[in-house]
């Protein structure tokens, strides 16, 4: 085994295993010669002459070793060339042979204190040749002669120095021991034949060898190969054990020889068998060639592409480039990884739907049954379609357009685009950015990429096989961006209409004309959204819903669905109306009817299987029996606030539709009055509750009792739900009114839900979500609702439905609030 000399390396060493001193060369007196015999007997005198018992130490980071070897090791570092020195010019100058200890170290990559690092037995070595190395290093020639263990280091530096013991092998002569050697002799001949490490020199030394000591000796230099197993070795005197152990080594090479000879043979059979097709494919093509039955794939591919061209009518830009790609597919190989990237390039480019679009129905009465038919409210967005048909039938060429539906969770955006789809007779295709962060999905991957791929907009258009789609992007306020780019950018051209005639897609390389693409895009909130892509869409908001309109949904829609879902008829399930509103009311408050249909699904199911069981549990569902199987309600009854002294409502809106906020107020008496504030209130909320307490103190100021009240005690502001966080100025007026009915001791009116922003001069200013709130304040039953005066505009745009037993009170400044909140007392 030959380790090279590295600069990098303290140490290197090369390896000679067996008695090789006839090899060696014949200079200064080396090696065996009849005319020579006295340098030979005094280098290579028998291991029975006096050996030191002090000895200097040289440590090797990657020494295998044993008596009985000759080894040639590579000096590196000046320390233990030094000591190489002064013993060979200390022992020529008294006429001995030289000794050294080559002992190896127990962590091989430490070399910085190796004399910490020496393991405790080692191999005495005579020198026999010094060779100063070109580079700066020495080469020297060692005869490995007995083991010793180290009784104590004599010295540190600048050279080992170690007190040592030497030890003999202990052997007894007895059969089993020669059994031993005899099964260690004949598993080495096994792996010897195929392993390429073992050379013919180990196996002549192997044969040559006297005794099973030196066997298991030279054998070990070729096994083992870690530092752990070596000092193991080393230290084994007893041959029996020493034997032992390597036969257990020479089993495990055997296993290992075998099992690289299975995976070569698995190898070369999965070889030869690739090459065996492959011949046989070639071969087969040429017969079928002769006899005329079939084309190679080359031609079947151009033939499948040309039919697919002759049927588009692409671009003159589009059209070059398809031909360019067909004359290149015929000039490349058909094993050609190149052919490959071709071959899927031409599959898309001739799969697009060039000039191909799908004929409309304009038929508004049509339109407007089925988007009737399949949804409940949503007028808006059923006028805007209805207007983009019309459109469309007074002229044709007109482009597509971009709608953004707006609204909480559950109120039928993503159904109804597939309506939208239906009515206009055009096929629909939705993905979802949410969480999206690439941009390489919106606009593909450029070809130069393994296992590049169009975008989403080429590949919806590949799958609805028109130029004129409904095209849905699902949560597009939950994009996301990253080092990959930013897919809301990437939209910008996709979703404008002046730039979307050429769309281009880095995989296809060619535009696009994409403008008659009808993209519907949904969203919660707009927030999120960049205002530059906001501006190219146009927005439509869908509130929630309230009591009525659920009703009615649950109904006309859900029940429907569910019964036949479920495998029932109505004669077998029927649900009551005030059935569906207790559901309503007690279990599904939020602005969408997605839990609603959770609970008419699940006792439904409840249902199936009583009939399943062939258990008559009677047809109707009862309320009483709602909690048996769906639960307790989630909500109670008692809606409205029991209002008192510290209380107020107010509005908020939220992603998820309008909610009412409870707004208590308490007062501790202390000599150091102050306003805390709880609730997980943000920085905007914050703000408007201490601009409302200031609004307070110095309103209230002025009155004697409000004045002896404020000086004498804190308040301790709270907006109940902690653990949900609430920020936006659209509290100030209600939280004003919670300070005032504190200080004053007087109750808020019963009913009454409050919005608006306060200033500290005592104004009232608009807020945003009108809508939402107002859904919010009639879903949980409150009759009176409190707006700023400027929000007058919002009210007109809500349905009459939702205004409906509603009493409206506009506001423009804190006096009217206070009258309107007080006017009952």
């Amino acid at each position: 085994m030959v380790i090279p000399n590295s600069k990098d390396q303290e140490y290197s060493m090369l390896v000679v295993k067996g008695d090789l001193t006839n090899d060696l060369p014949r200079e200064n007196g080396i090696g065996r010669n009849n005319n020579d015999s006295a340098g030979s007997s005094r280098l290579l005198s028998p291991i029975g002459d006096a050996l030191p018992v002090t000895l200097s130490i040289i440590p090797m980071n990657h020494a295998i070793i044993f008596p009985g070897m000759i080894v040639p090791i590579i000096l590196n570092q000046e320390r233990y060339k030094n000591t190489v020195t002064q013993i060979l010019d200390t022992k020529e100058g008294q006429s001995n042979i030289p000794h050294v200890g080559i002992v190896a170290l127990k962590d091989p990559a430490n070399t910085k204190s190796p004399e910490k690092n020496l393991l405790p037995y080692g191999v005495v070595c005579r020198i026999i040749k010094r060779i100063n190395l070109p580079d700066g290093g020495m080469s020297i020639l060692l005869n490995c002669l007995k083991r010793f263990h180290i009784k104590n280091l004599v010295q540190e530096e600048p050279t080992i120095v170690a007190n040592i013991t030497y030890k003999d092998d202990i052997y007894f002569g007895d059969t089993e021991t020669e059994a031993l050697a005899r099964m260690v002799v004949n598993q080495f001949k096994v792996i010897s034949q195929e392993n390429p490490l073992i050379t013919e020199e180990m196996r002549i030394a192997m044969a040559n060898v006297d005794g099973p000591g030196k066997l298991g000796d030279l054998l070990a230099s070729i096994l083992i190969r870690d530092s752990g197993s070596y000092l193991e070795f080393l230290e084994q005197l007893e041959v029996k054990k020493r034997l032992e152990k390597l036969l257990g080594l020479l089993k495990k090479e055997v296993e290992v020889h075998n099992l690289q000879t299975k995976l070569h043979s698995q190898i070369n059979q999965n070889i030869n068998k690739s090459q065996r097709e492959f011949f046989l494919n070639e071969q087969l093509k040429l017969i079928q060639k002769e006899l005329g039955h079939t084309i190679d794939e080359k031609t079947a591919a151009h033939t499948k592409f040309t039919e697919r061209l002759a049927k588009l009518k692409p671009s003159g830009e589009a059209s070059k480039k398809i031909k360019e790609e067909l004359e290149k597919l015929e000039n490349l190989n058909e094993n050609s990884p190149e052919f490959g990237v071709t071959y899927n390039y031409l599959d898309w480019l001739t799969s697009l739907p060039w000039g191909i679009s799908a004929v409309e129905n304009l038929d508004i009465k049509r339109s407007r049954r089925i988007l009737q038919r399949d949804h409940f409210g949503l007028h808006d967005v059923k006028r805007r379609i209805l207007e983009f048909t019309a459109v469309r039938k007074l002229k044709n060429n007109s482009k597509g357009s971009i709608i953004c539906l707006v609204g909480p969770p559950g109120v039928g955006k993503t159904s109804l685009g597939k309506s939208i789809a239906r009515a206009l007779n055009r096929p629909f295709f939705r993905f979802s950015v949410g969480g999206m962060r690439d941009e390489a999905e919106i606009r593909g991957h450029r070809r130069t990429y393994v296992g590049a791929m169009p975008g989403k907009i080429v590949q919806g258009l590949k799958r609805t096989g028109v130029n004129n789609p409904v095209f849905m992007i699902d949560e597009i306020d939950k994009m996301g961006q990253d080092y990959h780019g930013d897919p809301s950018s990437a939209l910008l051209e996709v979703l404008d209409p002046e730039q979307n005639t050429d769309f281009a897609d880095h995989y296809l390389d060619l535009t696009f004309d994409s403008s008659q693409i009808l993209f519907i895009c949904t969203a919660n909130q707009t927030d999120s959204i960049p205002q530059a892509l906001l501006d190219r869409m146009e927005v439509i908001r869908l509130p929630g819903y309230i009591l009525e309109e659920k009703l009615s949904i649950a109904e006309r829609y859900i029940v429907p669905k569910q019964l036949e879902k479920n495998g029932l008829s109505r004669s077998q399930l029927a649900f009551p109306r005030p059935t569906l509103i207790s559901i309503i009311d007690g279990y599904a408050r939020e602005a969408g009817v997605r839990n609603l249909e959770k609970w008419i699904e699940q006792i439904c199911r409840n249902k199936a299987l009583a009939v399943a069981e062939g258990k008559d549990s009677g047809k109707s569902v009862a309320i009483k029996d709602l909690e048996k199987i769906i639960g307790p309600p989630y909500f109670t009854n008692s809606r409205l606030v029991k209002f008192k002294p510290g209380i107020s409502v107010g509005l908020a809106w939220t992603a998820m539709g309008g909610e009412t906020l409870t707004i208590q107020s308490v007062a501790v008496p202390g000599k150091n009055p102050d306003l805390k504030l709880t609730g997980q209130m943000g920085n905007v909320m914050n703000e408007s509750a201490n601009i409302a307490w200031t609004y307070v103190k110095k309103s209230m100021g002025e009155n004697k009792r409000g004045k002896k009240f404020i000086s004498k005690n804190s308040i301790h502001l709270h907006i109940p739900a902690g653990a949900v966080p609430k920020d936006g100025p659209s509290a100030g007026i209600s939280l004003a009114t919670s300070l005032f009915s504190l200080v004053k001791g007087e109750s808020v009116k019963p009913g009454l839900a409050i919005t608006g922003e306060l200033t500290l001069t005592g104004n009232v200013l608009p807020v945003g979500g009108i809508r939402e709130k107002v859904i919010a304040a009639k879903r949980n039953g409150y009759s009176d609702v409190m707006l700023p005066k400027e929000n007058a505009r919002d009210l007109k745009e809500i349905p009459a439905g939702v205004k409906k037993g509603l009493n409206f009170h506009l506001v423009s400044n804190m006096n009217q609030v206070l009258r309107i909140a007080f006017e009952h007392q």
